[in-house]
């Protein structure tokens, strides 16, 4: 007997009376099976969003339409059956949050192929090949942006990726280059954003003289580390510490943040709306 399949569906529409019922009953008609399912009613907004996975066997296109008739107009629809993640990392010189994500891959705790490491310095490569990982370093030295953009674009092209994870790359990326990855690209900032956005965060949060520090991990849109967050976390800091020491202990927390993010995109919880996340 064939194993039937698991899919994911997602539905983002206008919130209406019987959503619920509409769509249980054309899962019911395609003869699937609810495994799990989650909702939630933005009522500020009237918006409806619903993550469900559910398992059989289905014409993913006929499926769709027939949702899609049944609910209000607009409503964003995803279903796609479940599957590992084809990610590009993409890094500098800081060894933490890759070494991390490099260990989950390699015991099968990760729920993602890494396709390849992309880095503009050669210091990640003996890494990189320890884990059997594609190393791709191209230099920004006497290049500007876009120039550079354009190189690291070109190796990215020779992929299909479903998402970039910035793990510690310390570049900051263009309008041009975010638009080819939207929603598709994740970065770790080390500080509790909106805190201490930009360079040498800990340095920041030293001076001010904060008891917490922190993590975030958001996908990368056009503005400075101001993309819709993900996951976060803090550890407490005193005044005995110096900025490398709060660097140290923040260390960790990134690490940390960056791999809960990744599991709950990887498997696919998250909604984006008006620049905030809504996570199951």
């Amino acid at each position: 007997m064939q194993e039937n399949r698991n899919y994911i569906l997602k539905i983002d529409c206008t919130d209406e009376k019987g959503l619920i019922y509409r769509i249980s009953d054309v899962v019911f008609k395609y003869q699937l099976n609810i495994i799990k399912n989650d909702e939630y009613v933005d009522r500020e907004n009237g918006k409806f969003f619903m993550r469900a996975e559910v398992s059989g066997e289905v014409d993913m296109n006929a499926f769709k339409g027939t949702l899609e008739a049944m609910l209000p107009s607009g409503a964003e629809i995803y279903v796609a059956e479940a599957r590992k993640k084809d990610i590009i990392l993409m890094g500098t010189k800081e060894t933490h949050c890759l070494g991390d994500i490099l260990l989950k891959h390699d015991s099968g705790d990760l729920n993602a192929n890494i396709l390849a490491l992309v880095s503009n310095y050669d210091d990640l490569r003996d890494l990189s090949e320890k884990f059997h990982i594609p190393y791709h370093c191209v230099s920004h030295e006497g290049l500007n942006r876009a120039e550079h953009e354009a190189k690291v674009l070109e190796v990215l092209a020779g992929y299909t990726i479903d998402y970039i994870v910035l793990a510690k790359y310390m570049r900051i990326l263009s309008s041009e280059f975010v638009s080819h990855y939207e929603e598709r690209m994740i970065n770790i900032h080390h500080s509790f954003l909106p805190a201490f956005i930009g360079a040498n965060p800990y340095k920041q949060a030293y001076e001010r003289g904060v008891k917490i520090i922190g993590a975030t991990a958001h996908f990368v849109n056009n503005h400075l580390d101001e993309g819709p967050i993900i996951a976060q976390d803090v550890v407490r800091v005193n005044h005995e510490m110096s900025w490398k020491d709060m660097q140290r202990a923040g260390r960790n927390v990134e690490k940390v943040v960056l791999s809960n993010a990744l599991d709950l995109v990887f498997e696919e919880r998250i909604f984006v709306h008006d620049n905030k996340t809504i996570i199951f």
